[in-house]
């Protein structure tokens, strides 16, 4: 089969090898599109070791060729979309069987544009933040796939003033259309809110933003930590403050979700997935690379030139 392989000198190929066979409670998926998603760039860059050569990607949507061990056997030729641990850039791909979603009617095209992505906002809002009718909420990288998603998310629990953050006025042009009540740019966070403060906060971000964040909750406001995008050194916060103002501070790792709770995350994903089918939310794919063209659209997705979300067509 036909691969994309991460080597030892941090360069991507397209290799040809062997289809992997599916283990106790995976499914083997032969792949039509796979999701691009920060994780992506994290792997790259080192930021999650992992030995070399490594075939990358960690969303997929196809259909089911085969099934392992105590997977139901009628799941073959299912269509579906799936969380992987890795290896979805390629023809063929391993998932395990909790985390592989049948998609119904929903196009693969589409079906690849949720990927970790859908999960994460429909929890961020729902399960971490628990968004409430009439709350304030505003969402940092709020032209991401991420960021697009959840405020529909939020619109949908009865957000009452929803506020979107964005590193560019190209970028704030495009979160217009999912109906943000304002856009700011990320200079321009705290400083223009004023004393606008807010019962929900969505932070990928990290670093100064996060401790502005903090200042910018209401009474009982929630800040929800799922990233660090800007940077990776600690945001220390005093619980004693927290605690006089009822802030709380909290944290969303998906990735971690898979492992401890993978049933938990597969329910999300479902919700969103039906929301989708619905047509109450919707993905929006504005990026579709081959195989070959991986290096670039990673590197797009670092240097924050892309919005939305990015695919890969493999089949």
């Amino acid at each position: 089969m036909k691969a994309v392989v991460l080597d030892t000198d941090d360069r991507y190929r397209v290799a040809e090898l062997d289809e992997p066979t599916p283990g106790p409670g995976q499914v083997a998926i032969r792949v039509a599109y796979a999701g691009i998603q920060w994780g992506d760039t994290m792997v790259r860059d080192g930021h999650f070791p992992v030995p070399r050569p490594f075939v990358p990607g960690f969303e997929a949507s196809g259909h089911i060729a085969a099934v392992g061990e105590g997977v139901d056997a009628s799941r073959v030729g299912e269509l579906v979309t799936a969380l992987t641990m890795a290896g979805a850039y390629a023809e063929v791909v391993l998932a395990p069987a909790v985390l592989t979603l049948s998609i119904g009617d929903v196009p693969l095209r589409t079906a690849a544009g949720l990927g970790w992505g859908a999960p994460t906002a429909y929890d961020l809002i729902h399960t971490a933040a628990r968004v409430r009718p009439g709350e304030r909420v505003l969402i940092h990288a709020a032209a991401g796939s991420v960021g697009t998603l959840a405020i529909q998310f939020a619109r949908l629990a009865g957000a009452d003033r929803i506020v979107g953050v964005v590193g560019t006025a190209d970028r704030a042009d495009y979160a217009a259309q999912f109906g943000y009540d304002q856009l700011l740019l990320r200079e321009e966070f705290p400083t223009a809110l004023g004393d606008d403060k807010f019962d929900v906060i969505l932070d990928p971000v990290g670093g100064s933003t996060r401790h502005a964040g903090l200042e910018q909750l209401a009474p009982h406001g929630r800040l929800v930590a799922y990233g660090n995008l800007s940077t990776y050194e600690p945001v220390l916060a005093n619980a004693n403050d927290l605690l006089t103002h009822g802030k709380s501070l909290l944290t969303y790792n998906s990735n971690l979700l898979s492992q401890t709770h993978p049933e938990r995350l597969a329910d999300s994903a479902r919700r969103a997935l039906g929301l989708v089918a619905e047509g109450q939310i919707r993905t929006d794919i504005t990026a579709e690379y081959d195989l070959g063209d991986l290096a670039m659209a990673v590197q797009h997705l670092a240097e924050g030139a892309t919005h939305g979300k990015s695919i890969l067509r493999v089949a």
